[in-house]
Parts: structure tokens; C-alpha cells; sequence
């Protein structure tokens, strides 16, 4: 089942085109990451999504319904996390927990006192009281205290320190194993990376790749370090070789994916005495698809 399906979704904010016809799947029971640098147009999505703004075209459905339409029964059934959360100040934490939880008509004091536990945080001070990382805390224990049909987080962990986050990332695989399914936008690529079944990556309000972590690894380049028998020469002009350093005992460089079997063989030729390889990560993906790209607020 498709639990988000966007099609040809487009806004424009006066001349700028902040979405250039976004197609989007995410399907039950999956982790989906959507990543992008400031101004990509994660959030102006995310909103679409949540009924906050009207697109100028395309389509936006969300648990099989029009994500303007019928915004009031879609929120029923979501939980909305977003990177900088507003609470009242004069309730206390454990009161808007109470407040939000009541909106869903779920009244799990359970689950809520294993959460406010898990992320250590106190819900008897007023709201006016708590850090960024407080308030994000509130807002992620009643997400999970609801426990609904989707998740949609827009920079969760903004705030949070590493302990926090592990248990943010425990909480999310427990959804995701008990048929969740979440759309989760985030700047930490480890996180996107542990975390997420299929990723999808917009630059310029348009969607440039999408797919498992496998299905990208073609795009990415492998970190390579080696020493040889004897040295290795114009190196930095083999073809799929990248970023050649030469050090003190060896040389570290980078492979295009698809060039590894053939500059293997090649380095064979001088006799390798050592060699070292990093697998690429999400990050090289992320930062090959922005070298020298930009993008404004959006």
C-alpha cells in the first residue's frame, strides 16, 4: 500500500519555483528519508503534505486521500514532528504531552511514562523553562506516545544530543517494525543512513534520485589507500580516479563505483603491498550531488 504519493507537485511562491513537479512514494511500513541542503524544498513538501499550503500543481495524496481535502482526517491518523517545535509557556511539558496525546484520543499513560523516561526528560517544569532539545523532546514522546499510522518528522533531532538521538533512532525502528510507516527529513546523513529503507534526494525543488542505499551506491566513489611496490604513475589521470593525495608510505584516492575492477587490475601492476577501502557512504552521495550547488530558503 502507498501511504504518500505525490505527482507532478509543483509550487511556485510569486517568480520562484520552489517545486518543479515532485514525485514522491512512500509505502507501508517503510522508513523513507528525503533529503536536501537548505532551500531544496523538504519542507515546503512536508507542508504540502501536512494541508498547510496549497500547490500550484500536481497531485498530493496521504494515507489515500487529497492532503488538502481532507487534512482534518489525514492528521487523525499522523503524528507531526517538526526541527523547531513551539509549545505554550505556561504548560508544563507533561500537560502539552497530555494536550496532544487528547487531540488523538489516546490516553496510554504507560507508554507515555516509558517514553518520558526513555528520553530522560523532566515534565513537571513550565514550557517557557525547556532548551530546543527539551521542546523537541515533547513533541517526538507524544508522536510515539500516539503511535499512529505515520510518522512525519522534518529535522526531529535538531537539538538533541547523541544519547538522545540513539533513542530517537530505537523508537523509530520499533514503528517501523510494528507496520509504521515514516517519511523522515533530515540533515544527519548516519542518521538517514541506519535508519531509512529508501531515500530520495531534491536539490533545486526537484527530485534528482531515488532508491534503496544499494540501488545509490553506483553514484558514489569508494576511498582507497595504497601502498606499492614500486611508484604509481600520473595516477591522478586514470580515468574514474578522484582526489589523489600522495602520503608519506602510499597514495589515497577515491573510485567511481563502476571503475573499480578495472583500476584494480591496473594497481596490480606495481606490485601492491597494502591497501585500504572505505565503502561510500550516503554523505559522499549527498555531497557528489551538491558540489558547486546552491539554493535559497524554501
Amino acid at each position: 500500500m502507498t501511504v504518500i504519493r505525490t505527482v507532478d507537485l509543483s509550487k511556485q511562491f510569486g517568480k520562484v519555483n520552489a517545486l518543479n513537479k515532485v514525485n514522491m512514494e512512500v509505502k507501508e511500513g517503510e522508513v523513507y528519508g528525503f533529503i536536501g541542503p537548505n532551500g531544496a524544498g523538504k519542507s515546503t513538501t512536508i507542508r504540502i503534505l501536512l494541508g498547510m499550503l496549497n500547490p500550484s500543481g500536481g497531485q498530493a495524496e496521504v494515507l489515500g486521500m487529497d492532503a488538502k481535502k481532507d487534512a482534518v482526517a489525514i492528521h487523525r491518523r499522523l503524528a507531526y514532528v517538526p526541527g523547531d517545535v513551539n509549545l505554550w509557556p505556561n504548560l508544563t511539558g507533561g500537560e502539552v504531552i497530555d494536550l496532544l496525546m487528547s487531540f488523538h484520543g489516546v490516553k496510554n499513560k504507560g507508554r507515555k511514562d516509558e517514553l518520558i523516561q526513555a528520553f530522560q526528560f523532566d515534565p513537571s517544569k513550565k514550557c517557557r523553562t525547556y532548551s530546543k532539545g527539551n521542546r523537541q523532546k515533547v513533541a517526538l514522546i507524544a508522536a510515539f506516545a500516539i503511535e499512529p499510522d505515520l510518522y512525519i518528522f522534518d529535522e526531529p533531532t535538531s537539538g538533541l544530543d547523541p544519547l538522545m538521538e540513539r533513542t530517537f533512532q530505537k523508537y523509530v525502528k520499533e514503528a517501523r517494525n510494528q507496520g509504521k510507516s515514516i517519511l523522515l527529513s533530515s540533515h544527519i546523513l548516519s542518521e538517514v543512513e541506519q535508519l531509512c529503507d529508501r531515500v530520495g534526494i531534491i536539490r533545486d525543488g526537484e527530485m534528482i534520485e531515488t532508491g534503496t542505499l544499494e540501488d545509490l551506491r553506483h553514484l558514489t566513489r569508494t576511498n582507497l589507500y595504497v601502498e606499492t611496490s614500486r611508484p604509481i604513475d600520473n595516477l591522478e589521470t586514470w580515468e574514474g580516479v578522484h582526489d589523489v593525495e600522495k602520503r608519506q608510505s602510499g597514495v589515497s584516492f577515491q573510485v567511481d563505483t563502476e571503475r573499480m575492477e578495472t583500476v584494480m587490475a591496473e594497481l596490480g601492476a606495481f606490485g601492491i603491498k597494502k591497501i585500504e577501502s572505505a565503502p561510500p557512504t550516503l554523505e559522499d552521495l549527498f555531497m557528489r550531488h551538491y558540489e558547486g550547488s546552491g539554493g535559497g530558503d524554501r
